[in-house]
């Protein structure tokens, strides 16, 4: 790689006037100016002598990012006390908008951060366009399939993948309605998680002589048109891991219960936002891992292959069950826990 990335000799100095300012599920921060972006800024010390600073870059601010972002910067303070080393590191939000997300990329490079961590695919495909010259490494959260975003293949590149398991999400689906003869696919068509997965579903319900309809849209107010232009057509509804369809869930799941139309969808953060249910890995853990690998490249200037977080941990909301009239009761056995939740509006 061009950038050195371990540096042994180097004792990172911060600001007297940087402080923790990470919220769990905070509300959206300004977009960052070309000359500063400084979204959500957070920073820690500890240990003495080395040290590595770090940016964090979530796609936007979502509970599932949010709670990745929680899990890396807890996992960083403690990598920092086990090695004795100091680890500084600062949050930024893109807003789901890739000029911006390009400003925060072309930010990091120029204040010569050791590391960027971004979470979700198009945050991730924006560092590593920005890092492409420097080949600062790039450790991304949660993309889905790593692959069909270009970010395989690249020297300076690595991360962990959240790959939703498509068949056993429909397989529950399938379990607790069985009698379902037409599936709403709901998604975006500008998420590059989304096509493989709707891909894959498409081939199974075909495999399984299921009916299904296609409804997309880039906006919440798209997404919202979508699912009621589904309402009589469909028997339940399934999205994978869709931060668009993610950012309206509160607002289409009071209609999708109201209408009988249970929906399965492809993260945790969807379903404490009104979906019925999900089947996937734990945010937390993912989070972890991805610090933890992180903070490998930098003391080992060594990238390896991403990493796929297998889950099978299924969440249901009990609001929407019981809107439903649903008995989720068969699911319990189907993977390694069930979590029950209520909706939220965070």
């Amino acid at each position: 790689m061009k950038k050195q990335t371990v540096k042994h000799a180097l004792s990172l100095t911060l600001a007297a006037g940087m402080t923790l300012a990470l919220t769990a599920c905070g509300g959206g921060t300004a977009s960052a100016p070309s000359d500063a972006p400084s979204q959500g800024s957070a920073s820690t010390e500890s240990g003495s002598g080395e040290g590595y600073q770090i940016a964090v870059v979530r796609q936007l601010d979502h509970a599932s990012m949010n709670e990745i972002r929680d899990a890396i910067t807890a996992e960083l303070d403690a990598k920092a006390d086990e090695l004795g080393i100091t680890i500084a590191y600062k949050d930024f939000n893109g807003n789901n908008d890739p000029s911006t997300l390009s400003q925060i990329g072309a930010q990091i490079i120029a204040d010569g951060y050791d590391a960027i961590i971004p979470i979700g695919t198009t945050a991730a495909q924006q560092m590593v366009a920005a890092a492409q010259e420097s080949e600062t490494p790039v450790i991304y959260g949660t993309v889905s399939y790593p692959e069909a975003a270009g970010l395989t293949g690249i020297s300076y590149v690595t991360g962990t993948s959240d790959a939703l398991d498509v068949e056993f999400l429909l397989d529950m689906m399938l379990a607790e309605n069985p009698e379902v003869e037409t599936v709403g696919l709901l998604y975006s068509t500008s998420e590059v998680n989304s096509g493989p997965a709707i891909e894959a579903a498409k081939a199974y319900l075909d495999e399984k002589g299921i009916a299904y309809l296609d409804k997309t849209g880039n906006t919440t107010d798209e997404i919202v048109a979508a699912v009621n232009s589904m309402l009589d057509q469909v028997d339940a509804v399934f999205t994978p891991t869709d931060n668009v369809v993610m950012n309206a869930e509160l607002a289409i799941a009071p209609t999708l219960a109201e209408a009988g139309i249970p929906h399965y969808a492809g993260a945790d953060s969807f379903v404490r936002n009104g979906a019925f249910a999900t089947c996937g890995v734990n945010y937390t853990d993912l989070g972890a891992q991805t610090a933890d690998l992180a903070v490998e490249v930098l003391e080992t200037g060594e990238v390896p292959a991403f990493i796929t977080v297998a889950g099978d941990i299924i969440t249901v909301n009990t609001d929407t069950a019981a809107a439903l009239g649903l008995d989720y009761s068969m699911l319990e056995d189907m993977g390694s826990s069930l979590v029950e939740v209520q909706t939220t509006q965070e």
